[in-house]
């Protein structure tokens, strides 16, 4: 018999690694949360618009109109001036700008807030593979 080598052929298993997480960078965090924030306050006026504009397709503003004159309430036909386009863009527009503010703050106080457990819990443990 011939001597024949026997090759092994190690399959590269993925690496798995455990961390922890014990600290998160409030300026980070506040900087993602602004964006995230803009972005929704972005999708809010968009939305609303485009809202606005189906409902005004739809004519649901002029049925209104008309049912209030029906009825004999034409005082309140001055109402209807606050759903008209520029002053529901305004109202998404205050909104949104209310929303940026409260979103950003809330996200960094959280980062704080997790900072502070983290330290008396020992934070969020994760296992992270290469594949």
């Amino acid at each position: 018999m011939s001597d024949q080598e026997i090759t092994t052929v190690e399959v590269d298993q993925p690496r798995r690694v455990d961390l922890t997480v014990t600290r998160v960078d409030p300026w980070s965090v506040l900087k993602i949360g602004f964006l995230l924030a803009v972005a929704v306050g972005i999708i809010t006026v968009v939305a609303t618009i485009v809202l606005w504009h189906v409902l005004d397709g739809m004519n649901v503003f002029g049925t209104m109109e008309d049912f209030l004159i029906k009825i004999g309430a034409e005082q309140f036909l001055s109402l209807l001036e606050y759903v008209r386009l520029p002053r529901v863009i305004s109202y998404s527009i205050i909104l949104g700008v209310a929303n940026i503010v409260i979103f950003t703050a809330l996200a960094t106080l959280m980062s704080l807030l997790y900072n502070l457990v983290a330290v008396m819990v020992g934070g969020i443990r994760v296992t992270l593979m290469d594949e």
